[in-house]
């Protein structure tokens, strides 16, 4: 009886009120796509958004065949009982039948878990801007290669008409050749020569009192200054970029642009730089985990050059055949970056073989099943002036470190990933 309701809540009430509703007040969408980097995509893209026009972001994590509907509500509690479901359809009939102040532009995340996800959501929405940010080794257990996973993502572009825009991370292979898939305009972000909204001139102060990014926005031989407060990370700068290229498709100013970017908050758990005890600094990213974004996260932890380099890293899963090779890169990586590791799971056991191999101390480096077994050690071992980067997939709940070393724990529910 449950597994039927939730079938039809999925496949047919929400379906129902979300397409009368776009049908309704017409919102321009935004979707966003890719392996990694959809959420901080989401809020720069966002952030642009809202300095000019009314907008709405999905809903938390709220990015599947029922997230992507009850953002279309603006509905943020999705209560899997009888009564709460019938709430929600009160709402989105009032909705349809009356006429309420609805968002002019709709920003959208949409994951893809297994095959078919993507097409089902683009056939519920009708996109005008389709947002591909990266294409890496992520659901392989689901998808078996990365081929598979770029096709699945690619449908998000094919489904755009003619006078829409397709907005691709041209530094990725796998998005740039979607260029042309796209019967509409194309838009490519990125660092590399032929990028259409291009970085260059990337610098980090990564003094505590002043954390920034600033870089130069190159746009048609205009070139404009951005700079990002409080964040840290190339994956951030790619986020700003695709909110610039949504900017652009709306036919907003450069410069308006690059002062609606200073208000840009990184999402919970997205590279977030949070006060630790000791006089230390956590470079909070345990919202998830793949490998790219593993040594992408690394590598600001290698730019801190007098403090001790400290890596809390958990399992990434859903890797598939790719789980043994992919922990093990990391481990290259950390045997270059840090002083010391801590890994969470099975699977990062393979991070710490593969430091080990590569010079680093048994001494520096410990192992544990979860992270409530974890974070007492990770206290008990930081100095003070240390970074120590925590990060894992979703599943091992690195937060809990986190929140165990921070200055203010009574403040995590404001600040950490939240299920």
């Amino acid at each position: 009886m449950y597994r039927f309701g939730k079938k039809f809540v999925a496949k047919r009430l929400l379906p129902f009120l979300a397409r009368r509703i776009l049908k309704k007040y017409k919102p321009d969408v935004v979707a966003i796509t890719g392996s990694v980097g959809k959420t901080s995509v989401r809020e720069a893209i966002f952030c642009v958004l809202r300095s000019k026009f009314q907008a709405r972001q999905s809903i938390r994590n709220y990015n599947d065949e029922f997230g992507v509907p009850l953002t279309i509500l603006g509905e943020e509690s999705a209560e899997r009982n009888i009564f709460g479901w019938l709430k929600i359809a009160l709402k989105g009939l009032k909705l349809i039948l009356f006429h309420h102040n609805y968002p002019e532009i709709l920003v959208l995340e949409m994951a893809a878990d297994r095959p078919g996800d993507i097409r089902y959501l683009a056939r519920l929405v009708p996109i005008k801007v389709a947002v591909v940010t990266s294409i890496g080794p992520t659901h392989l257990e689901f998808f078996d290669t990365i081929e598979n996973i770029a096709d699945e993502k690619e449908v998000l572009v094919k489904a755009l008409q003619k006078d829409g825009t397709a907005i691709l991370n041209f530094d990725n292979p796998w998005t740039r050749k979607m260029k042309e898939s796209s019967k509409g305009r194309t838009l490519t972000y990125g660092f590399e020569d032929g990028t259409d909204v291009r970085a260059t001139g990337l610098e980090e102060n990564i003094e505590s009192s002043n954390l920034k990014l600033s870089f130069k926005l190159n746009y048609r031989r205009n070139v404009i200054p951005i700079r990002l407060f409080n964040v840290l990370g190339k994956p951030q700068v790619y986020a700003a970029l695709a909110g610039v290229a949504v900017g652009v498709v709306f036919r907003m100013n450069l410069v308006d642009i690059s002062k609606a970017l200073r208000k840009y908050v990184a999402p919970c758990g997205r590279m977030r730089i949070i006060s630790g005890i000791k006089n230390t600094q956590i470079l909070d990213d345990t919202y998830n985990a793949v490998p790219k974004s593993a040594i992408s996260a690394l590598e600001v932890l290698s730019r801190f050059k007098d403090e001790r380099k400290i890596a809390v890293l958990g399992d990434m899963l859903e890797l598939g055949s790719y789980t043994e090779k992919g922990h093990r890169k990391v481990g290259d990586k950390v045997a270059q970056v840090c002083d010391f590791l801590v890994v969470v799971g099975p699977r990062a056991k393979f991070i710490s073989d593969q430091a080990k191999k590569n010079g680093m101390s048994d001494n520096n480096i410990f192992e544990f099943d979860t992270a409530d077994e974890a974070k007492m050690l990770v206290q008990n071992k930081i100095e003070p002036q240390d970074v120590i980067l925590v990060k894992g997939s979703r599943v091992m709940k690195m937060e809990k470190i986190v929140k165990e070393i921070m200055t203010h724990p009574e403040k995590a529910d404001e600040v950490l990933v939240q299920d």
